[in-house]
């Protein structure tokens, strides 16, 4: 039977999201009956590219780091209320991820949840770094054919409405695009078919303004004396109202904090959009430029006028190689003339890696005077810069390399201010992280074949 109307909340837009935000969209989702959901959208690509070398390193992991934190609270409550869960909390390793969750339920005296894994979107063992570097877009990082530790495919949402269609309670995946998160649970509860264009363009916008969760409702639109926003230490979460049409209210969850309004849903609209009249999804095209806004209520606002087309032939996939390691070593002056002390410990570690590693480009930064525009040789903080002769300053000294020789040379001179560099220098941190570099591909759809498995209960 077709659903009359579904609720859809969103618990995260990222992987460090707050882990308490589920519960009161829990209990707001409690409420109402028919088809209910909780979504996590966790899977940004560094997340991935991290949960790649994770991995690597062990290959029992590989899932979001904070899928503990995040679906610990929200599991026995939600197998409570009969409200389904799906979240690309999967990573590098949706397998693995399931079966902790199973593990986990167990635990929570809910064991007789149903969970299924959406697979299928790792591509590299189905193409070669010839072919990757072939499909590469805008760039030619590939060019040179490295070696792909990892290649993933923009999954869409019939397969996550397959799980669901086989009574799955929580649906792990992977790389899937954002709104396949909310388009799924419509496909299944709706029956919306695979060529209609305009009500599956309108679950993708359902999906977009809940992708990045608190984004649209306050949560970085905040800006005081510009754009205020009430209770922001407990902001409040969205939840989309779907009705069969595809035309559909945002809002959140009575009590809670944050706003929502034409302000805060335009802002989402538009955020990461190319072109509005065709946004690209593995599932439909979305044209957003007939959509309307209307305020129906506090924190209530109807979406309507999303029309569609066609899905593209290609799916986009995110290729991840060896980007060697970055550097980071950090030191604070503080007091009367920072800003001269701090330029000298810059000179002074410029100067002594140019003699023994020349070929390595250090960036330096001073957090509090100069720290965003990119200055690499220490001439912003050189120029005449007011108001900043006295201070609390860090300075950050940064390189990216694949000679671990020259990275731990880089920390160690910075380490070395101690007592080598100006007067006062202290709190010294340093990191030599592992990187992945990315690219992006476009490939033939009929080479990605979407897999889904259900586990057995505990």
């Amino acid at each position: 039977m077709v659903a009359k109307q579904v609720w859809i909340g969103a618990a995260a837009g990222f992987a460090g999201d707050r882990p308490d935000a589920s519960g009161p969209l829990i209990e707001a989702l409690a409420h109402h009956d028919g088809p209910r959901f909780l979504i996590f959208e966790t899977l940004a690509e560094r997340t991935l590219a991290l949960a790649q070398l994770d991995r690597l390193a062990d290959p029992s992991r590989g899932e979001v780091p904070t899928l503990r934190r995040l679906l610990w609270p929200a599991l026995a409550p939600c197998a409570a209320a009969g409200i389904k869960i799906i979240g690309n909390f999967g990573g590098a390793n949706p397998f693995g991820a399931a079966a902790k969750i199973r593990a986990w339920a167990a635990e929570l005296g809910c064991s007789d949840l149903k969970i299924a894994v959406v697979a299928g979107d790792d591509l590299r063992d189905m193409m070669t770094a010839a072919d990757f570097a072939r499909l590469e877009t805008d760039g030619s990082l590939l060019q040179g054919e490295p070696a792909v530790i990892s290649a993933n495919a923009y999954l869409g949402a019939d397969a996550i409405a397959a799980a669901l269609n086989e009574g799955a309670d929580v649906v792990v995946t992977g790389r899937v695009a954002d709104p396949a998160l909310v388009l799924g649970p419509l496909k299944y509860s709706f029956g919306w078919a695979d060529d209609d264009w305009d009500r599956l363009a309108a679950g993708i916008l359902a999906g977009h303004l809940l992708e990045c969760g608190s984004q649209v409702t306050g949560g970085y639109f905040a800006d005081p004396g510009v754009k205020d926003v009430p209770g922001m230490d407990v902001l409040g979460y969205p939840i989309a109202e779907v009705d069969p049409d595809g035309t559909f209210i945002i809002t959140k969850p009575a009590g809670t904090g944050g706003l929502v309004d034409r302000r805060t849903v335009t802002e989402q609209i538009l955020y990461e959009i190319h072109d509005p009249s065709a946004y690209l999804t593995p599932d439909a095209i979305l044209d957003l430029t007939q959509v309307e806004l209307a305020e129906i209520g506090p924190d209530r606002i109807k979406v309507s006028g999303a029309r569609g087309r066609a899905r593209p032939e290609t799916l986009k996939a995110t290729i991840c190689f060896d980007g060697g390691l970055l550097a980071e070593a950090e030191i604070s002056y503080a007091g009367p003339n920072a800003k001269s002390r701090a330029a000298l410990a810059i000179d002074t570690v410029v100067k002594r890696v140019a003699r023994l590693h020349p070929s390595l480009q250090v960036r330096a930064d001073v957090i509090g005077v100069v720290s965003v525009f990119g200055d690499t040789a220490g001439s912003l903080l050189n120029a005449e810069i007011p108001n900043f002769g006295d201070g609390d300053l860090r300075v950050r000294f940064a390189a990216e390399t694949a000679d671990r020789a020259a990275a731990t040379y880089l920390l160690d001179e910075v380490e070395a201010l101690y007592c080598a560099g100006p007067a006062g220098g202290g709190g010294v941190r340093k990191h030599l992280t592992p990187r992945l570099r990315s690219a992006s591909c476009l490939v033939d759809r009929k080479l990605v074949t979407p897999q889904i498995s259900l586990l057995e209960t505990a």
